[in-house]
């Protein structure tokens, strides 16, 4: 079916977004990708972290206001009047002191939803406490299963607090907020704290662990690292595989293929093989370069991926069919996302990659 651009499915909503790091910014473009009005309030001196192509301003314009003056506040205030979503990112009772909290901005605009994106959330002994994504997720229990059982867990990625258990969990309450918004007429806060978004991220490993599918110890499970047919592995010209053939006909797929012993269909969930088997499939894809194993995998049920560093994401022919990838001033980067059957944003029609 042909798609329309109306705009983006948000085409309307007019969104303030306070700069600051990470999470916040995320949320306010995942909002002006899907086509709101989003307008960035950049403070004097910016953030701490100055990027010459930031991807999260896209679709945003932006306005430098000193809070801290009596005219900066004025112009936040004219903005939040005819704003449906404001968000910020700032330690609890900072917007309170600066006279730009909920309740300063319900006065002018009691439909106002405010968004607001911590850590550690607006309340609890933790509340005023700095921390990181590290922190958010360790707290949360999701960094203790990652990495191997005979050291520290890795240092991620901070993509489960910041923008997993963070920007998602904003953007999501937000919209939420909206919704209700239309049908009481009032606003509301919307309290998305990192550590919250994480812990709520870790509920199906919270239900395999009560059914008994899951044990304590650190990368003796089947989606930690444990078994042959979830993991990633070395080829011969030194990149990687990734394999994820956890269910039987999967398997047995990456069994024919590969040349596997129909044994291993017989020990699959026999944890005790898991480290002879893995062993094996270990030596096994180092015969062969990656591209290679494409050829052989790519495509079929055996549930393989081959590992891409992100900068060559785009250059699969799956991402170029899909156009999830576009290209902004020379620069190559992700496309908005999801996708819409009739809505289409405005983005989604741009770029070159």
């Amino acid at each position: 079916m042909k798609t329309q651009d109306t705009g983006g499915p948000l085409a309307g909503l007019k969104v303030i977004e306070m700069v600051g790091l990470g999470p916040g910014p995320f949320a306010g473009m995942l909002l002006a990708d899907m086509g709101a009005e989003v307008v960035a309030v950049d403070r004097p001196g910016g953030v701490s972290i100055t990027l010459s192509h930031d991807i999260n301003r896209r679709g945003k314009r932006s306005v430098e206001l000193d809070l801290k003056s009596r005219a900066g506040k004025a112009a936040v205030l004219d903005l939040v009047s005819g704003a449906d979503v404001l968000i910020e990112g700032n330690r609890p009772g900072v917007m309170e002191r600066l006279g730009l909290g909920p309740e300063d901005c319900w006065k002018i605009n009691p439909r106002l939803v405010y968004g607001r994106m911590t850590g550690w959330g607006q309340d609890g002994p933790l509340a005023q406490a700095a921390g990181h994504d590290l922190n958010y997720i360790a707290l949360a229990g999701a960094l203790h299963p990652m990495g191997p059982p005979d050291g520290p867990p890795p240092v991620p990625l901070n993509l489960v607090g910041d923008y997993g258990g963070g920007a998602m969990f904003l953007a999501f309450g937000v919209m939420a907020a909206v919704y209700e918004a239309q049908k009481s007429g009032k606003g509301q806060v919307v309290d998305a704290a990192m550590v919250d978004g994480a812990s709520l991220l870790m509920s199906f490993f919270h239900s395999l662990r009560a059914s008994g599918w899951w044990v304590d110890r650190r990368g003796d499970n089947f989606l930690d690292g444990a078994a042959h047919f979830y993991g990633c592995y070395a080829c011969a010209d030194g990149k990687f595989v990734s394999v994820g053939a956890i269910e039987l006909p999967f398997m047995r797929v990456l069994v024919e293929r590969a040349g596997l012993p129909r044994e291993w269909l017989d020990l699959h969930m026999d944890r005790a093989e898991w480290p002879r088997l893995k062993a094996e499939l270990a030596a096994l894809f180092a015969t062969r370069p990656q591209a290679e194993w494409c050829d052989l995998l790519e495509g079929s049920d055996a549930c393989f991926a081959p590992v891409l560093p992100f900068w060559e994401a785009a250059e699969h022919p799956h991402a170029k069919a899909r156009g999830a990838f576009i290209t902004r001033d020379g620069v190559v980067e992700p496309a908005p996302a999801p996708r819409f059957s009739r809505s289409r944003p405005p983005l989604a029609e741009s770029g070159d990659a």
